[in-house]
């Protein structure tokens, strides 16, 4: 490997850090809306694959650990994946515990980075010569993990009765995309697909302004109050042994070993189950929240690292949400990536660890400084300077740009219906894990289940 290619490697986990940092800040911003669009974009400039990967790591191990920090500071969560953490967060800020809380975030999350990246490369080297074998059950393994995630989600009827539904709305687009000839039989729209799904709950939510009614009942008579607490109040540690006790580092560590054997199931549920586990025998309440976001910090990490790694080397299909949503360009990007010529077809196994390990040292070496550091500074800037409306405008635009690359202007409102129907049933209950899932099933759904 020449010195240029690994110049390269080192400056995209730069750029991406940089990046991340700043939209990690912002709270509201979905994970796969934020990296799965700048990553296409990535991987369509024509960059070499191994940069590409670079990039891609060092980007969600720094927004895994920066979403995290509006949570505590604002009470606002970040993304999706800081979610789970809300209620600790607002107990820990409400006792003016926010910088200590924010250590502890870090730490775990350098925990979760260490102990699955390893785990799920070993896993990776495992399940490897079973890859034929696991993608010709890829179908319906995703129609399995969407009754799973239905079931252990919030409202169980409702997401297990959606999965048909969705299922038919998918192929049926494309069927009609097909039938009109905008797109080649032998093309399957996806991309634009699941960002209609990722964007679902904020479309619904704009065009309800349109009600006269609704847009009456949000009307405030005064701006939102947000205070940020004192920079100082958990002292100069930066040593995770310090910072964390032995049951907090202990139970980081367990529980990421854990999650990255079950790298096909949603990482927000797996948080949340996994993380409550290991918060639930302490008796304290102080103890429970700082237990409970510390190891929900190294869950995120565990959860995305498996989530991407064991597909990506493995199997060279997206079969776990995160390689389904923010990791998808990776298998699937035409021109450059096409599902049976991707990252798993062109780098050696030796390539895919440097790069691994190359963006995810970068990106939490950097990451656990500036959060230990300067995540007041930061945190501070962003909310004064960058309007959120302005972030989110960004990426609807994105979102709506390659919709129209995918298959024309009819896909922009193929996406919109979409995004009008997943968001409705997101907001009664029905997870991403179980719309993604659907997604990908939905050729088997359709052509096995209904047409039988």
């Amino acid at each position: 490997m020449d010195s240029l290619l690994i110049l390269k490697m080192i400056l995209a986990a730069l750029g991406a850090v940089v990046l991340y940092t700043f939209i990690g800040f912002i709270p509201g911003t979905d994970e796969t809306s934020v990296l799965m669009p700048i990553t296409l974009t990535v991987v369509l400039s024509g960059v070499e694959p191994i940069v590409v990967l670079t990039f891609f790591i060092a980007a969600i191990v720094t927004l895994n650990l920066t979403n995290a920090i509006p949570t505590v500071l604002v009470g606002l969560p970040g993304g999706v994946m800081s979610s789970p953490m809300m209620e600790y967060s607002l107990f820990l800020k409400d006792k003016g515990l926010s910088a200590l809380a924010i250590k502890k975030m870090a730490a775990g999350s350098l925990i979760g980075t260490v102990i699955s990246i390893p785990v799920a490369l070993l896993l990776a080297h495992i399940l490897a010569p079973y890859g034929e074998n696991i993608q010709a059950l890829a179908s319906l393994l995703f129609f399995i993990g969407a009754i799973f995630l239905s079931l252990i989600g919030k409202n169980k009827i409702l997401s297990l009765f959606s999965i048909i539904p969705m299922a038919i709305l998918f192929m049926g687009l494309r069927h009609l995309y097909w039938g009109i000839g905008i797109v080649p039989r032998d093309k399957n729209i996806t991309t634009s697909f699941f960002l209609g799904i990722t964007i679902g709950p904020l479309i619904v939510s704009l065009l309800s302004l349109l009600n006269k009614r609704n847009r009456e009942s949000m009307k405030v008579e005064r701006y939102k109050r947000v205070v940020i607490p004192d920079k100082f109040a958990a002292g100069n540690a930066f040593n995770p042994f310090k910072i964390l006790t032995k049951s907090e580092m202990g139970k980081s560590a367990i529980f990421s070993f854990m999650a990255s054997f079950l790298f096909v199931l949603s990482p927000v549920g797996l948080t949340i189950l996994l993380g409550e586990t290991a918060s639930s025998r302490e008796k304290d309440p102080g103890k429970k929240a700082t237990t409970g976001i510390t190891v929900m910090s190294a869950l995120v990490q565990g959860t995305y690292l498996s989530g991407i790694i064991i597909p990506l080397i493995a199997l060279g299909i997206p079969l776990s949400p995160v390689s389904i949503g923010p990791g998808s360009a990776l298998f699937n990007a035409p021109p450059v990536f096409t599902v049976n010529n991707n990252i798993h077809h062109v780098l050696t196994t030796w390539e895919f660890v440097f790069a691994i390990l190359t963006g995810a040292v970068i990106a939490i070496s950097i990451t656990y400084y500036i959060t230990n550091k300067l995540a007041w500074e930061i945190s501070t800037f962003v909310l004064r300077k960058i309007p959120h409306e302005a972030i989110i405008g960004l990426f609807i635009s994105l979102i709506l740009l390659l919709s129209y690359m995918d298959a024309g202007l009819i896909n922009v409102f193929g996406v919109l219906l979409i995004g009008i129907t997943c968001g409705t049933l997101n907001k009664l209950g029905v997870n991403y894990g179980v719309q993604f899932m659907t997604l990908y099933a939905a050729p088997w759904i359709v052509e096995k289940l209904i047409l039988l």
